[in-house]
C-alpha cells in the first residue's frame, strides 16, 4: 500500500512540487528514504522516528520505504521532515483525504514533534498556488510569510500531534489571516536626505538621472568629497517597490534565509553595501548548496561598491555578464540555480592610490606608473557597462557654510517617480520596466534621434572612441533625461548631458 503527500523543493528562487510516497510491506522493521535525498534528508529518519514516538503516535512495525518523486531531482533541506512523517501516519489511520490530496506540507521536526521554521517558504507557496493547491500546512513562525499570497489557506501547525488530530477531525486548526498592513507598499521615511549634502549639485543631478532610469554609475573623486555619503542617500529617492517587484525580492530573501518573521514582505528597495574583501562567491552566489549572492540580494535595488579598485579583479569581472542579462546561473556539482539580479550598480573610487590625482586642493604623491596600475584594476569591458561616470570635486568651504540645500530627497524622489511612471506606461507588456533594461533590438524604437542629435552622437562616438555598447547606453541615459523633462523626443540638450556622463573614461583611462 502506498500513501502520497505533497511538498515542494526549490530550484534557484522557484518552487516545484514533490510527491512523498510511503510504502509498507510485511518484513523486518526498517526505514529507508530514496529519491536522491541529501544528507539533511537522510538524517530526517531519526528525527521523524523520535517525533512520532514522542507525540504519542506509532510507526508501523513494517519495512517502510519513502520515495521523493521525481527521483531524478536532488532533494535538499530539512523541510521534508513534516511531509514524510505525515505520509507515514496516513497508514491505517483514517486521515482526511481531502487535505491529503489538496495540500502541501513543509517543516522541520524537533525530537518532541514540534515544528521548526524553515527557509524558502514563499517560492514553495507560490508554486503550490500555481498548481491549484490552496492549502498549506507549515510551522507557526512561517505563517506570515506564506500568507503574503492571497486566496490560499495557511494552517499554522505547532506540532505533529495537532496536525494528526486535525486530519482525523478530532481537533481544529484555524486558517491564518494576514494583517492588513502587510498589503501596503507605502513610501517609508528615510533618516538620510540629500539635503544634508553640501554643494555637489551636479553630482546630485547625476544620481537623480541614475535613479530615474535605474542606470549604473561610478563616482570618481578625492577622499572626503562625499562619494559614500551621496551613495547612501540614493535609496531615499528611489520609487517604492510594486507588488510584483516586492514578491520577486521577497522570494530571494526567503531562499537566503534573511526574511524577518514579523514583517516578511520586503517593501523597500534593497541597498547592499559590499565590502571590497568580499569573495567572488559572496558576490555572485554559490557555495556547496547554491545560495543567492550580493548581486541577487540587490535585485530591484542598489549594490554599492565602495573603493572599487580595491576589489579583487576576478570578483569584479564576474559582474560583466549579470549586468548585461539581469540574471546569473550558478553551477555546482550538486546542480545549478538561476537567480535574478536586475539591480543598479553604484560604485565609488579615488583616481589614484593617494586619492588626489587631478585634485585642485592637494598635490598628488603618486607616480604615473602607480596611477596607471591603479586605474587598470578596472577593466575596459566592465567600465563600458557603467552608464554614468561622475566626477566628484572637493567641497569648497563656502558650500560647507551654506544652509541645507533645496535639492532634497523629497523633491528629487517626486521627479524620479514621474519619470518611472512614464517608463512603466511606455514599456507595459514588454517584460521590462526601466530605460536601462531596453534591449538592443528596441533601441531604435524608443531612442529616436533627429538629424541634429544624430550628428552630435556621431561626433561624440568618433572623438571619444566609444564602443557600440557605450553608444547604446548613452542613448538610454538620454532617454531617461528626456523623461525627467517630460519630453517625448530626445533633444540635443538631453543627448549632450548624457554624453557628458561618459567623458571620464577618456580623461582617466584614455
Amino acid at each position: 500500500m502506498s500513501n502520497v503527500i505533497y511538498t515542494a523543493g526549490i530550484s534557484g528562487i522557484e518552487g516545484y512540487l514533490i510527491e512523498v510516497e510511503s510504502d509498507f510491506t510485511p518484513a523486518l522493521p526498517s526505514f529507508d528514504i530514496v529519491g536522491l535525498p541529501d544528507a539533511a534528508v537522510k538524517e530526517s529518519r531519526e528525527r521523524i522516528r523520535a517525533a512520532i514516538k514522542n507525540s504519542g503516535l506509532m510507526i508501523p512495525h513494517r519495512k517502510i520505504v519513502v520515495n521523493l518523486a521525481p527521483a531524478a531531482v536532488r532533494k535538499e533541506g530539512s523541510h521534508f521532515d513534516f511531509p514524510i512523517a505525515m505520509s507515514i501516519l496516513c497508514h491505517d489511520n483514517g486521515l482526511n483525504t481531502y487535505f491529503i490530496e489538496n495540500a502541501i506540507f513543509l517543516g522541520e521536526l524537533s525530537l518532541d514533534g514540534t515544528l521548526r521554521e524553515v527557509d524558502g517558504v514563499l517560492p514553495i507557496v507560490i508554486s503550490a498556488y500555481e498548481k491549484g493547491i490552496k492549502n498549506v500546512f507549515l510551522p507557526e513562525k512561517n505563517a506570515k510569510e506564506a500568507a503574503i499570497i492571497e486566496d490560499i489557506n495557511v494552517y499554522p501547525v505547532k506540532n505533529l500531534l495537532d496536525c494528526f488530530l486535525f486530519m482525523k477531525n478530532e481537533k481544529g486548526l484555524e486558517v491564518y489571516r494576514r494583517e492588513q498592513e502587510q498589503k501596503g507598499n507605502s513610501i517609508l521615511p528615510f533618516a538620510e536626505d540629500f539635503a544634508d549634502v553640501k554643494g555637489q549639485e551636479s553630482v546630485k543631478r547625476a544620481l537623480e538621472v541614475a535613479a530615474a532610469g535605474a542606470h549604473n554609475c561610478v563616482m570618481v573623486g578625492a577622499p572626503g568629497s562625499g562619494k559614500t555619503m551621496i551613495a547612501k542617500r540614493l535609496p531615499s529617492i528611489l520609487p517604492p517597490l510594486s507588488l510584483q517587484e516586492s514578491l520577486e525580492v521577497t522570494k530571494i530573501y526567503s531562499v537566503a534565509g534573511l526574511l524577518s518573521r514579523e514583517d516578511p514582505l520586503i517593501r523597500v528597495r534593497p541597498f547592499r553595501q559590499v565590502h571590497h574583501t568580499a569573495s567572488t562567491i559572496g558576490i555572485t552566489g554559490g557555495g556547496k548548496t547554491p545560495k543567492p549572492g550580493e548581486i541577487s540580494l540587490s535585485h530591484r535595488g542598489v549594490m554599492f561598491l565602495d573603493e572599487l579598485p580595491e576589489f579583487r579583479r576576478d570578483s569584479l569581472e564576474t559582474l560583466r555578464q549579470p549586468l548585461e542579462d539581469g540574471k546569473i546561473t550558478v553551477t555546482r556539482v550538486t546542480g545549478s540555480a538561476t537567480y535574478p539580479c536586475s539591480m543598479m550598480v553604484v560604485a565609488s573610487m579615488n583616481p589614484c592610490p593617494c586619492g588626489f590625482y587631478s585634485s585642485g586642493t592637494h598635490r598628488c604623491s603618486c607616480t604615473a606608473t602607480q596611477i596607471k596600475n591603479y586605474l587598470k584594476k578596472i577593466s575596459g569591458p566592465l567600465l563600458d557597462r557603467i552608464d554614468l561616470h561622475i566626477e566628484v570635486p572637493s567641497v569648497e568651504y563656502e558650500d560647507l557654510a551654506d544652509k541645507k540645500s533645496d535639492y532634497n530627497s523629497s523633491v528629487m524622489r517626486e521627479r524620479v517617480q514621474k519619470a518611472r511612471d512614464i517608463q512603466l506606461k511606455r514599456y507595459q507588456g514588454l517584460g521590462f520596466y526601466t530605460n536601462s533594461e531596453i534591449p538592443s533590438s528596441m533601441i531604435d524604437t524608443f531612442c529616436v534621434l533627429g538629424q541634429e542629435e544624430n550628428t552630435l552622437m556621431k561626433n561624440a562616438y568618433e572623438s571619444l572612441g566609444l564602443s557600440a555598447r557605450a553608444h547604446n547606453r548613452i542613448l538610454k541615459v538620454a532617454r531617461t533625461i528626456a523623461d525627467l523633462d517630460n519630453s517625448e523626443r530626445i533633444t540635443a540638450a538631453h543627448l549632450a548631458e548624457a554624453i557628458g556622463y561618459r567623458s571620464l573614461d577618456k580623461k582617466y583611462w584614455n
